[in-house]
């Protein structure tokens, strides 16, 4: 494990080498907060940065985490019906108490308290995805298909 990462992402390589997965988390000079930071800092399309997503179920208020493809937004609605209830945005301190992270560095990791995981079938079109790593700073390269694996995501159209 990577010494001179920050706490946060430490806990995410954790996770990683639990899995069994070879993946190495990296901090990097550039912030890669947004789906646009994290491609321009790691050098590759958008497209390919996985994005984390913590929504709220309206009634019953169960996180449900959507891992996206960074040109794509969610329709609600399609998740909602999968999860059989509506979702709302999730606020910070939702998100931060239910996912483990703040939001910019949500790691797609399955965690006991999701409700649900789901994964945009648009991210399988790449060999290489790049997921947030525990902070704003900190990302990892995965396959989609290991990425499926460590997140326990369903793979659907998520527009």
């Amino acid at each position: 494990m990577n010494s001179i990462l920050q706490e946060s992402a430490k806990r995410v390589q954790k996770v990683l080498d639990e899995f069994g997965a070879k993946l190495e988390v990296v901090e990097m000079s550039a912030s890669t907060r947004t789906s646009q930071e994290a491609a321009n800092a790691v050098g590759c399309q958008v497209s390919q940065i996985a994005k984390s997503l913590i929504f709220k179920t309206e009634n019953t208020e169960r996180p449900v985490l959507v891992i996206a493809s960074g040109t794509n937004r969610v329709n609600e609605k399609i998740v909602g019906d999968l999860v059989g209830e509506r979702l709302e945005k999730a606020d910070a301190k939702f998100v931060l108490e239910n996912a483990g992270f703040a939001i910019g560095g949500i790691p797609p990791i399955r965690r006991e308290s999701y409700a649900a995981v789901y994964m945009d079938e648009e991210l399988l079109k790449y060999e290489d995805i790049w997921a947030a790593a525990g902070t704003p700073h900190a990302v990892f390269k995965v396959s989609p298909n290991v990425l499926s694996d460590i997140s326990g995501a369903s793979i659907i159209s998520i527009k």
